[in-house]
Parts: structure tokens; sequence; C-alpha cells
């Protein structure tokens, strides 16, 4: 079943492109055999733009698009590049750089319109396209992202959600009754889903996501601690909460080290409590 080239979380060590999938998929509904796609292409020009944008340059077109929402929010119709790099915390001409991969490249003296450049990044992000979305395994995360109200708005509507629990097969979680993952086929190709989430315990999560590729789910957003083996047409990103704990432990022991190394320089202390006198 997985003969082709197996591939590891998002691709990184492929070298491809979290957007490359856009360029080789096609979309749920044509890939189902249906006369109508459920989705919107993108034009030739964007499909283009899209295969030259780095990993690293699409998470950051992500964190543009929600600052720049913001301030459409608050009726601001123009900012400058200098704005926008502040309020998303990157440099300037990194944020210049970036946009100039989906083709904006701002009005000297005025900057960039806030809603065209909106609608390019959305463009390029796919959000132009109807996403329906699955969530396996409805434990306490699980409920939690059954129940968060900011996907819909975001163009991600959750549509099924799974789990093995008889005690919770037919309740209703954020509106939606919970199905059997036995049903993970058949519900994901009734409902186009399009994006599955695995918030399963470590052992399910290889099953659940050999269940949601065989349905035709292409993107997969993997919450267990696991590498899930899938084909090559099939984007997979994971979130090990844990890991970024971590990560940020680290930071905090880095920051506590450097500061007790500035109080014993400032005590007059070198290596391993050595005095150094002047």
């Amino acid at each position: 079943m997985r003969s082709q080239a197996v591939r590891c979380e998002h691709h990184q060590r492929r070298g491809v492109s979290a957007v490359e999938h856009i360029r080789r998929s096609e979309s749920v509904a044509s890939r189902r055999g249906e006369g109508e796609t459920a989705t919107t292409p993108l034009e030739p020009a964007d499909r283009e733009r899209a295969r030259a944008i780095p990993e690293a340059a699409v998470a950051r077109l992500a964190v543009y698009l929600r600052v720049l929402s913001g301030m459409s929010d608050q009726g601001v119709t123009a900012v400058s590049s200098e704005e926008l790099s502040q309020a998303a915390g990157v440099n300037a001409a990194k944020l210049r750089k970036d946009l100039s991969y989906i083709g904006s490249y701002g009005t000297r003296g005025v900057g960039y319109d806030v809603e065209v450049l909106v609608s390019h990044i959305e463009r390029i992000l796919g959000l132009t396209r109807n996403h329906s979305v699955a969530v396996v395994g409805i434990g306490n995360l699980g409920h939690a992202l059954a129940n968060y109200g900011g996907f819909p708005g975001r163009g991600f509507p959750v549509t099924a959600l799974f789990d093995v629990d008889a005690d919770l097969v037919g309740i209703p979680v954020g509106g939606i009754p919970v199905n059997h993952i036995d049903e993970i086929t058949a519900v994901c190709l009734e409902r186009e889903v399009s994006i599955g989430v695995i918030a399963t315990p470590p052992p399910a999560a290889q099953s659940v996501c050999d269940r949601l590729v065989s349905a035709g789910v292409q993107c997969i957003l993997n919450f267990a601690p696991v590498v899930l083996q899938v084909p090559d047409n099939v984007e997979v990103r994971k979130v090990d909460l844990a890991v970024e704990m971590q990560i940020l432990s680290f930071h905090v022991a880095r920051r506590a080290d450097e500061a007790a190394g500035v109080s014993d320089a400032n005590n007059g202390l070198g290596v391993d409590g050595m005095v150094i006198r002047p």
C-alpha cells in the first residue's frame, strides 16, 4: 500500500515545499471522479509562484495574513513594509522578499494595499479553496479542537469527528456527532474531507493515518508523538507540544545561565568560581 517512497513529517528530508502539494495534487472532488471540483485552482502564474516559495517563507506568509487581517478589521487600508514587519516580528527586507514571491511589491510612499495583499496571500496559501476538516481522537485535545471557533472563520470548518470509544460515538461535540473510526473512509468520502487531524494515542496514529489516506485525504495535521509513513502525495505537519515545551525550557535555562554568568562576572568570579584579581 505504501510502495511509493515514504516520507516523514513535512518533507524536510526530501526538500519538498509545503506548497508543492498545490501543484501536484488535484482537488478532492476531481480525485473522486466527480464532474465538478470543490475547489478553485490556482491560476498558472500563481502556481509558478507557489513552486518557488521556500518552506520558511510559507510559515511567515501565514503570520503576515494574521496581522493583515487584524489591521483590516481595524479599518487600516494601507501599510508600509516597516510597519508590517514590526507587527509580524520579522526583518523588513525579509518581508519584502517574502511578498515578492507572491507578486506583491507595494508602492513607494504608500506601501501595500491591505485588502489586496490579504487576497494575494489567501490565494497562494490555498485559502480560496473549500476545506473540510476531520478530527480523529476525541479526548481532551480533540474536544478542544472540535469546539475551537477559530477554524470555521478561517475557512477550515470541522465536519467530521471520530473515536473508538463506544461511549462517545453518536454524542455531539461542537454540534457534530462522533462517528466510530471504522467509518472514517465512508464519512470522509461523503463529506469531502481534505484535512485530517490526528489527536489519538501514539499506537493508533498510523492506522488512523492509513484510513484517512484511503479516503483521499492528502493533508494531515498530526498531534501524536510518532512519525507517520505516508505516500508522496500526502502532506503531513507534526505538532509535538512536549517538544515545543522542551525547546522553551532550553531558552529559559540558557537565559538563566547567561544571567548567572553576568552576576558572577560582576562579583569578580571567573570559570568554576575562580576569583579574578585585577
